[in-house]
């Protein structure tokens, strides 16, 4: 998926403001530079005129930092380089541990979604790349994830 969908996704899902995406974002990476005027064209379409394409630094740092936000941040361990790039592997794996989600839960979302997957499936999307029954998470199963996801915070919310 397009990062820049990825961030408007979460944005729309959990209702933030756009000096709240800077700040969730200065929480992976206090020297990272992002501004509201960066924020904006990232979250414009890609036919919308101002439109910047996110680059796989935002993101990652957006999705850390909403570990940090959920979470909070553990002194006694080391803080964790970031990820070469992003996959949807990724983002499916660093929102589950943001909002720490069990296996039913994830369940639940793709069902909410309409969108039911199987254990096996499920516990294939969160194996390191190399195992055998690794299994990369498409375009459409994160997209019905995001909606699944959205569905049931702005429900709760």
């Amino acid at each position: 998926m397009i990062n820049n969908d990825v961030l408007r996704s979460i944005r729309y899902m959990l209702d933030l403001s756009d000096p709240k995406v800077v700040e969730i974002v200065q929480l992976a990476d206090p020297d990272f530079a992002l501004d509201k005027d960066q924020l904006q064209g990232y979250l414009k379409r890609e036919d919308e005129p101002g439109f910047i394409a996110s680059g796989d630094d935002v993101l990652l740092r957006f999705l850390d930092g909403l570990v940090l936000y959920y979470r909070g941040r553990d002194d006694s361990q080391p803080a964790r380089p970031l990820e070469p790039r992003v996959s949807n592997n990724l983002v499916l794996k660093k929102l589950r541990v943001a909002f720490e989600f069990k296996d039913v839960d994830m369940h639940a979302i793709f069902d909410d979604a309409g969108f039911p997957v199987s254990k096996p499936e499920l516990s294939a999307l969160f194996r390191q790349p190399g195992h055998k029954n690794y299994r990369p998470c498409g375009d459409q199963m994160l997209r019905n994830f995001l909606k699944g996801l959205t569905l049931r915070m702005r429900e709760a919310g």
